[in-house]
């Protein structure tokens, strides 16, 4: 992960209202001659091994031995994962073949209750008091996808950085839907992937936590849905 920089209205390491992402019909305005309207579809169930959670680019970094989990840890199980996908159009514009979606936004979640507060998942190293105004720390993409795995599934996907393995298969296996998956690796492995947004850039993943405290979600951002219409009240 590197600290990225992204101009938003407001400090960047405050969370939006992600509830409201994860709400069927939301509805947003994206620039100015596109809306979105939000669906939320489960890309399947996340072994967790160890409970030491990655996310990164897998095309780029699975199996390279340079990405690490996150400091917070939680324990070992099968876990949700969501994508908050966003149907694009064009008011006025005849509809294509096809609809226009992309993920705004990806969630596993530990425990389906209500987020009381959000903080931003770090690596060992990494201290948000060292980030200056409109930084964040986030994980870098460079083949249009993200994922999470658990820490221990580092090396069950062979193939991956040599364009071939399960990874690759599961992708190519989507067809026309919301460009989300889920890849079976060795030893009882799997990974959740995911297209990012408008694809390549720098991605801050949030630690939502319950009002006890303890760990509700990971959630990855993928800035489809602009923080400035939340902020003037253009989210419905």
């Amino acid at each position: 992960m590197r600290a990225g920089s992204r101009k938003v209205p407001r400090t960047p390491i405050t969370a939006p209202d992600y509830s409201r992402y994860f709400t069927d019909g939301t509805s947003f305005a994206c620039g100015r001659d596109l809306t979105g309207t939000l669906s939320v579809v489960r890309v399947g169930e996340l072994t967790l091994h160890s409970g030491q959670v990655v996310a990164c680019d897998p095309f780029v970094y699975l199996g390279s031995g340079d990405v690490q989990p996150f400091t917070v840890a939680v324990e070992p199980g099968r876990y949700a994962v969501d994508a908050a996908v966003a149907t694009l159009v064009r008011p006025g514009a005849e509809p294509g073949p096809r609809p226009h979606t992309r993920v705004a936004a990806v969630r596993l979640v530990i425990r389906d209750v209500e987020v009381a507060g959000w903080e931003l998942a770090l690596l060992p190293g990494q201290d948000p008091a060292e980030l200056g105004d409109e930084q964040y720390f986030g994980y870098g993409v460079d083949a249009g996808t993200g994922c999470f795995y658990d820490a221990s599934a580092e090396n069950a996907f062979p193939g991956t950085q040599d364009e071939e393995g399960a990874v690759w298969a599961a992708m190519e296996s989507v067809g026309h839907g919301p460009d989300v998956f889920m890849a079976q690796g060795e030893d009882g492995h799997n990974l959740a992937g995911f297209t990012s947004g408008w694809g390549d850039g720098e991605y801050p993943t949030w630690i939502g936590r319950a009002a006890d405290g303890s760990v509700a979600c990971f959630l990855t951002d993928f800035f489809v849905i602009p923080h400035s219409a939340e902020a003037d009240g253009q989210a419905a």
